[in-house]
């Protein structure tokens, strides 16, 4: 098996609700949308973020686990501090829980985070490191 991802898929209560938020309010573009049951936004050159359902994710995977946050964070890199304020003002904006405020971090970076409308987090990161540098475009 490669060593690579295709998609990251996360079960939502509510696709039209994470559409609001990521379409609209982010102003992400969809590759595919069916209404009510499944939202696909491209978020890399091969990998696609699929926003599924919980009824129809449940059908074909079985009971998914709620309540609380999440087990799974979401990162999006960025080459400045600047940014990573611009992009959560964004997500406040858009109606995103800002659940930790930006700021230095114990590992050398800068990071806060946002919940979406499931709760799923997202952190906006500038990591100056090897690492944190070789995920950013360009």
């Amino acid at each position: 098996m490669d060593q690579r991802l295709s998609f990251l898929t996360l079960v939502v209560a509510d696709v039209e609700a994470s559409s609001r938020f990521y379409v609209d309010g982010l102003g992400w573009t969809p590759e595919l949308h069916v209404a009510g049951e499944v939202l696909m936004l491209r978020i890399g050159e091969r990998l696609i973020l699929s926003l599924w359902a919980r009824d129809a994710a449940e059908h074909e995977i079985g009971p998914v686990m709620s309540g609380g946050t999440p087990p799974v964070t979401l990162a999006h890199n960025l080459a400045t501090e600047a940014e990573v304020d611009a992009v959560i003002a964004e997500a406040r904006e858009a109606g995103a829980e800002i659940v930790a405020e930006p700021r230095a971090r114990e590992w050398g970076g800068y990071s806060g985070y946002f919940a979406d409308p499931d709760g799923y987090r997202w952190e906006i990161a500038c990591n100056p490191g090897p690492i944190g540098e070789s995920v950013l475009p360009g």
